[in-house]
């Protein structure tokens, strides 16, 4: 299993926190309980928000389960929505008419969706649940621009976060990129 985001890896935390989610049933959870599980799952953007403020964001989000491999979002897709992970994973695929390849996986205490969200383009990977299914806070836009006006400090700390998940991202991609380079080195010819 595959640990990333701002859940750490805590084994003990992922495996009680999916049972939690595992049991949702037609995306519906108390109000209370929804918001200790964001704050032990995603520590990292709960770190400066009080107990009250963690309540109020989840007040403009939606709860989504997502069954095992089922599609959160399709290539080309405009997103209008992100995605906070509070249980399980989503695999992030590149798709082509010979072959389905995982690119990625975001667990628990993660983001997905939120470059398509806030650059306005399409998805460029399928986002879909892995083989435990998976639950997750919904953003939409209209949510969102609520949040920003109804909640400024609690929005700050939430694009704090999405710059924070897109900055690890860029970096990660950076660093696969010079070692693929470095290896593509090793196998040409001295000229």
């Amino acid at each position: 299993m595959q640990y990333s985001g701002c859940e750490a890896d805590n084994r003990y935390l992922y495996t009680n926190t999916w049972l939690i989610c595992s049991n949702l049933e037609n995306s519906t959870m108390d109000h209370a309980a929804l918001v200790k599980l964001v704050r032990q799952v995603c520590t990292e953007f709960c770190a400066e928000l009080t107990q009250d403020e963690v309540s109020k964001f989840v007040r403009y989000t939606r709860l989504v389960t997502l069954q095992p491999e089922q599609v959160l979002a399709e290539i080309g897709a405009r997103g209008e929505s992100f995605f906070m992970v509070i249980g399980g994973s989503i695999g992030l695929y590149q798709i082509t008419q010979q072959s389905s390849l995982q690119v990625g996986e975001i667990g628990s205490g993660g983001l997905v969706g939120e470059m398509s969200f806030f650059d306005k383009r399409p998805r460029t990977l399928r986002l879909a649940a892995m083989q435990e299914g998976a639950a997750l806070l919904e953003i939409s836009r209209g949510m969102y621009n609520r949040i920003v006006l109804d909640e400024p400090y609690v929005s700050s700390k939430l694009l704090e976060f999405v710059i924070r998940s897109l900055d690890s991202l860029v970096r990660d991609l950076s660093e696969k990129n010079a070692s693929l380079h470095r290896q593509l080195k090793e196998f040409q010819p001295e000229q």
